[in-house]
């Protein structure tokens, strides 16, 4: 499952069919976009960084490696999924 935005909008593309359904932010969190992370290597002054977003994309948070994000993720009783 692939999770990217457009023009405002979540899309959901599964890779085995290749379908987007398109959900908007405002049905996202109905289904408790609130509860549900991901996490994006970036980096930060030259350095690897692990970026944690909402759902909806809003930054939340950075660390330094990919399980300190999952620890914070998880801590705060949050759903990290994955991000292709």
């Amino acid at each position: 499952m692939r999770v990217t935005t457009q023009n405002g909008r979540v899309l959901l593309q599964n890779d085995a069919v290749n379908a987007a359904p398109v959900i908007s932010t405002s049905e996202l969190r109905g289904l408790g976009m609130e509860s549900v992370a991901y996490i994006r290597e970036v980096e930060v002054e030259g350095e690897d960084a692990f970026a944690i977003h909402a759902a909806d994309g809003t930054p939340m948070a950075v660390t330094e490696d990919r399980e300190t994000a999952i620890n914070a993720i998880l801590q705060h009783e949050m759903m990290p999924v994955p991000l292709h």
